[in-house]
């Protein structure tokens, strides 16, 4: 059963750092791609984030220039490091990995529980 743990987030003040780490648990199968998403208080969940297969890293304007999405294949995990955060950074964030098992399996993919990241001064 492949599950994904996050964990890194927490309060912060604005212009703090903060980096997200979204680990793989329960398998050996590795990180095909992986997006990181965030979801605030009455809005909808909006890509933050997406580090494909073979194309290259997109983030969304809001964050471009602040966040970085990278992955460590050793470890299996995921990572989106904040920088410069501002109170519009409030939100839950989910990481979603799709796997690719191969072998005749199809592909599929899972989300992270999700970890609250809150900026205010």
């Amino acid at each position: 059963q492949v599950q994904l743990v996050e964990s890194g987030g927490g309060s912060v003040q604005p212009g703090d750092s903060l980096r997200l780490s979204c680990t793989v648990s329960g398998s050996t199968l590795s990180i095909a791609s992986a997006t990181w998403h965030r979801q605030a208080p009455g809005k909808q969940r909006e890509l933050v984030a997406a580090f494909p297969i073979t194309e290259r890293i997109t983030y969304a304007d809001f964050v471009k220039g602040r966040f970085i999405i990278s992955k460590d294949n050793a470890k299996n995990t995921v990572y989106l490091q904040m920088n410069n955060l501002e109170p519009e950074d409030t939100a839950l964030y989910y990481c979603n990995i799709l796997f690719r098992p191969g072998g005749g399996k199809p592909d599929f993919s899972s989300w992270g529980q999700g970890i609250q990241v809150t900026v205010s001064s």
